[in-house]
C-alpha cells in the first residue's frame, strides 16, 4: 500500500524543511566556510572572476566505430564551436584486449572507438590541429599508461611537443573495481600503473591532466550525492598517498589534477554538492599534504550531464533534464562541461542530437546572464545549508574509510559495492512507489512511442579493424616488437616506473593487446569479491 504522506526530500533522500531561515547556518563561519571566490576554501569557485573572464570548456564526450568515423565526428564537433572533446574508448580496448581477441566479439566499435595500436591514434587525429584544442580527454583508467605512452609516441613522431597538447587523461582505476567493472590487473597493480603515469607527467609533461578522480560513475552506478564525493576523494587520497610515497612534491602534480563529476537532476543539492566538494579537496591538501600552492588546493571539476537520469520513454523530455544538470554545473562553478544527448538512452547520439548538447551548453554561457556574476546562490539559507551538510557528510565517511585501511581495503572488503547497491535500491524502489516522480515513466506517460532518428555502428567495422590489425603485424618489425614487450615485462617485475619503457613499446606499433597481455604474466589478473 502507497503511503500517502508526500515525502519532501532531494534525489539523495535528505529530508527538507519548508523555509531555510538564518537560523539554519546560524554556527556558519562565513569567513572560514565561504570566503571569496579564488581563495581558500575556494567554496565560491576557483578563481576570481570565473565565467566573466572565460567560459568553461565545452567538449562533447564522443567517440565510436573506426578511428576514421570517431576522426570526422570531432571534426564535424570543432566546426560547431566546440572548444575541447573526450575520447570514448570501446570496451575491448578499455580491458586491454584487440579487435581480434575472443574477448573483443560484439563489442568492437560500440560504446566508443576501437583503438588497437599507434596506428589508430594517427588516424584518430589526422587533420586536427591538437595544439589548437583548450581540452583533449580520454576514458583511459586500467590502460591509462598506454594511451598516454601513445599520445606521446604520435607527438614525437609528428615532432610535436607532448607538453604543448592539453592531455586530460582521466586514469582512476579504482572507481573500475567497484562500478564500471573494466579493470585489467589487480587493485594494487592497478593503482601503482595509474601512480607511474601521475609520477611521469610530473617530470616530463607537467602541462598533462595525469588523473581524473572520477566521482561520474560512482553516481552512475546509485550513490547518492555525498557517496559520490566521499568515494571519489577517498580514491584520490589512494593515489596522492603512492604518489607522494614516490618522492613527487605534491604541488607538482596536484595543480593539474581534475575530478569528474557527475551533474544530476536536482539542480539546488547539485549546486551544493560542487561547492562543497572543493571545499573538501581544499582543506584535505593544505592539512593533509601541507601543499603551498593555491593552484594545487583548488579542485577543477569536470562534469558531465547525468546519463542515467536520462529515459528512453519519451526522449525529447531529455533536452529540458540535460538543460537544468548543466546549469546545476554552470551555477557550481566548474571547469569543463559534457552534456549529454537526448537519444543516449536509445543509442550512441546522432550529428543533431549532439549538436543540440552542444548547443545547450552554448545557450547558457551566451544567452541567460547566469555567468555575469560569481557563484550567484552563494548566501542562499538552503545553498549553504546543504554545502554544509554534505562537506560533514563527506569527512564522516572518509573517517570510516581511512579507519578500513583506505579505499583499496573498501573495494576489497565489498564496502562500497554495498553502499552503492543499498542506496541504489532505496532510489528505485521511490521510484516505484511513486514517491518520486519521473516524467514519461511513472507519470504522464504516452503509449505513443516517439520517433527519433538512431545512430546505428555499422556490425562491419569489426572486421575493418582487424583486416588492419594484422595487417599492421605483417609490416612492423616483429622483433623491435618482441624486445620492446621483453623491455616493459621485466620493468615490471622490478617495479619501476613504466611509462619510458610503454612509449617505446608503442612507437614499434605494439597492440594494446599485446602489452596487456605481457602485464598480466607479470602481475596476474582480479576476481571482484562476492557480496550478495
Amino acid at each position: 500500500m502507497k503511503d500517502k504522506m508526500k515525502k519532501h526530500q532531494t534525489i539523495s533522500g535528505v529530508d527538507l524543511k519548508a523555509v531555510y531561515t538564518p537560523e539554519d547556518i546560524s554556527s556558519f563561519d562565513y569567513d572560514k566556510q565561504l570566503g571569496a571566490p579564488g581563495h581558500y576554501p575556494f567554496t565560491r569557485g576557483m578563481n576570481e572572476n570565473m565565467y566573466r573572464d572565460k567560459l568553461w570548456i565545452m567538449g562533447q564526450y564522443s567517440g565510436f566505430s573506426t578511428p576514421e568515423e570517431a576522426n570526422k565526428r570531432y571534426r564535424y564537433l570543432i566546426e560547431q564551436g566546440q572548444t575541447g572533446f573526450s575520447i570514448a574508448l570501446d570496451l575491448p580496448t578499455q580491458m586491454g584486449y584487440d579487435s581480434d581477441s575472443r574477448m573483443a566479439e560484439g563489442e568492437v566499435g560500440k560504446v566508443g572507438v576501437s583503438i588497437n595500436s599507434l596506428e589508430d591514434i594517427e588516424t584518430l587525429f589526422d587533420g586536427i590541429q591538437l595544439e589548437k584544442v583548450r581540452q583533449i580527454r580520454t576514458t583511459a583508467n586500467a590502460n591509462s599508461l598506454i594511451m598516454m605512452a601513445m599520445f606521446v609516441a604520435f607527438a614525437r613522431k609528428n615532432n610535436i611537443d607532448p607538453d604543448n597538447i592539453k592531455f586530460f587523461l582521466q586514469n582512476d582505476v579504482l572507481k573500475e573495481y567497484f562500478t564500471r567493472g573494466t579493470f585489467i590487473f589487480p587493485p594494487n597493480y592497478g593503482v601503482k600503473m595509474s601512480v607511474d603515469v601521475i609520477e611521469y607527467c610530473s617530470r616530463h609533461l607537467p602541462s598533462w591532466t595525469p588523473l581524473a578522480i572520477c566521482g561520474y560513475h560512482i553516481r552512475d552506478g546509485g550513490a547518492t550525492a555525498v557517496q559520490e564525493i566521499a568515494f571519489a576523494v577517498a580514491d584520490g587520497l589512494c593515489y596522492l598517498d603512492q604518489a607522494v610515497k614516490r618522492g613527487v612534491e605534491i604541488d607538482a602534480f596536484a595543480p593539474n589534477l581534475f575530478f569528474f563529476l557527475a551533474s544530476h537532476i536536482d539542480l539546488l543539492e547539485e549546486v551544493a554538492k560542487f561547492r562543497a566538494a572543493r571545499r573538501v579537496w581544499a582543506k584535505l591538501l593544505k592539512k593533509r599534504y601541507g601543499a603551498k600552492k593555491a593552484e594545487s588546493q583548488s579542485m577543477n571539476i569536470f562534469i558531465m550531464t547525468m546519463g542515467g537520469a536520462l529515459t528512453a520513454e519519451q526522449p525529447l523530455n531529455n533536452v529540458a533534464r540535460v538543460t537544468i544538470e548543466a546549469l546545476a554545473a554552470v551555477l557550481g562553478g566548474v571547469q569543463t562541461i559534457a552534456t549529454s544527448s537526448f537519444d543516449e538512452a536509445l543509442s550512441i547520439p546522432t550529428e543533431e542530437s549532439v549538436t543540440v548538447a552542444l548547443r545547450t551548453q552554448q545557450i547558457l554561457g551566451y544567452e541567460t546572464g547566469v555567468t555575469e556574476t560569481v557563484d550567484p546562490l552563494g548566501g542562499s539559507y538552503y545553498v549553504e545549508y546543504m554545502t554544509d551538510k554534505i562537506e560533514r557528510e563527506v569527512f564522516a565517511y572518509l573517517e570510516k574509510i581511512e579507519a578500513m585501511g583506505g579505499a583499496i581495503a573498501a573495494i576489497e572488503s565489498g564496502f562500497y559495492q554495498k553502499e552503492l547497491a543499498d542506496a541504489a535500491y532505496k532510489y528505485q524502489k521511490g521510484v516505484d512507489n511513486e514517491e518520486r516522480i519521473i516524467v514519461g515513466v511513472n507519470k504522464f506517460t504516452d503509449s505513443k512511442s516517439a520517433k527519433v532518428p538512431l545512430f546505428k555502428v555499422n556490425d562491419e567495422i569489426a572486421q575493418k579493424q582487424i583486416a588492419k590489425l594484422h595487417a599492421l603485424k605483417k609490416r612492423r618489425d616483429n622483433d623491435k616488437v618482441s624486445a620492446a614487450l621483453k623491455k616493459l615485462a621485466d620493468s615490471a617485475r622490478k617495479g619501476e616506473n613504466l611509462g619510458e619503457a610503454m612509449i617505446e613499446a608503442v612507437s614499434y606499433y605494439a597492440t594494446v593487446g599485446e602489452i596487456s597481455s605481457t602485464l598480466r604474466e607479470v602481475f596476474g589478473g582480479y576476481k571482484p569479491p562476492t557480496i550478495f
